[in-house]
């Protein structure tokens, strides 16, 4: 079934106002996930809306956080999300760097206290109208095995680069340091299906393509899939981005990090507070002039696009082409939801009193 983003983005906010997020907040964290809806990322919609209202019944996420500035320098901070909505901290976090950047010509900040901030390129992509590269990372529960490990050590641990060009559209890379996110595990879960292979190992460290592996005591693996297919670099990337996002911020990281899930508990003696996340705000006129910049990013996309695919396939892509023109489609013509998501956002208004 497919419903209109309008009606998604109204009992997104209807359950937001419920459970005590003020108005301002509540829209833009539904901004936030109605954006993954749009762009294809359905493992980080409104399919999540019931996992964040799981954790504000846990008392592990607070609907109206004191987001504050604890630490800075002319381009630097760390940022406290006083356990807000991940969704309500990361925009926030993200506005810090950009405003840094107006001033010292680049801005990072550095994110402790948080929780899940929803699709990783939305951040990114809030860079762009200032004539801005944007970055966006962040660290999450410990679902990756490291390349040789059966433990499982890391999050999927996304990175999200936005870069303005001219005529053409934005550069928007989006991805996890993993093979595949947890997300689409879920999607695979629903649907009865099995993942490829390279995706999953079983609890003794052994390939696996089912996709309740990580749920039977197995793990995501990094990206590559093994070692002979680059798996350690997969490995690098998502340690790379706890670092940053947690160990630099003084949030919890590798397997301190607390879960996204309501029914399992965070570690009891945790190592920092909260989620961590990482944004960079780079202004390119600190670097060369904003439209000569712009005009050879466009001759960058334009000779891309113009590369002879392979047999079978039509054409080459530029990072963040389905995306885009997934949204055009999707924001004409209904966004689909499956038969479970739709079940349990049901089942979630009911309980609150908001028609879905």
């Amino acid at each position: 079934m497919t419903y209109s983003y309008e009606q998604l983005h109204a009992f997104t906010l209807g359950m937001l106002s419920k459970i005590g997020c003020p108005a301002d907040q509540a829209k833009t964290a539904a901004d936030v996930l109605l954006s993954a809806d749009l762009r294809g990322v359905d493992s980080h919609g409104v399919a999540r809306l019931s996992g964040y209202v799981r954790l504000w019944e846990k008392g592990r996420i607070n609907p109206t956080p004191n987001m504050r500035v604890v630490h800075e320098t002319p381009s630097t901070a760390v940022v406290d999300g006083d356990g807000g909505l991940g969704l309500v901290v990361a925009p926030y976090a993200m506005k810090v760097a950009i405003e840094k950047a107006k001033i010292a010509g680049t801005g990072w900040v550095s994110v402790k206290n948080s929780n899940h901030y929803g699709i990783a390129g939305y951040h990114a992509m809030q860079a762009l109208d200032h004539d801005m590269i944007g970055i966006s990372l962040t660290n999450a529960s410990p679902l990756v095995a490291p390349t040789f490990s059966q433990e499982r050590l890391l999050g999927t641990n996304p990175i999200a680069v936005a870069i303005p060009a001219k005529n053409q559209p934005p550069f928007v890379a989006d991805m996890a340091t993993t093979t595949a996110a947890n997300g689409k595990l879920e999607i695979l879960q629903r649907k009865g299906m099995d993942t490829p292979s390279g995706w999953v190992q079983d609890k003794d460290g052994n390939p696996t393509t089912s996709a309740n592996g990580v749920k039977d005591g197995g793990a995501l693996l990094p990206l590559g899939g093994d070692r002979e297919h680059g798996s350690h670099k997969g490995y690098a990337l998502g340690s790379i981005v706890d670092i940053f996002s947690a160990v630099l911020s003084g949030a919890n990281y590798g397997p301190w990090v607390p879960p996204f899930v309501a029914f399992l508990e965070p570690d009891p003696n945790p190592v920092g507070e909260g989620i961590g996340h990482f944004f960079g705000a780079m202004r390119v006129d600190a670097f060369r002039p904003a439209d000569e910049f712009k005009a050879h990013m466009d001759n960058w996309i334009t000779r891309f696009r113009e590369a002879k695919p392979t047999p079978g396939n039509e054409k080459v892509l530029i990072p963040g082409d389905p995306e885009r023109e997934l949204e055009a489609i999707r924001m004409k013509h209904g966004i689909p939801l499956l038969d479970p998501v739709v079940k349990d956002l049901t089942e979630l208004g009911e309980r609150f009193g908001v028609k879905f």
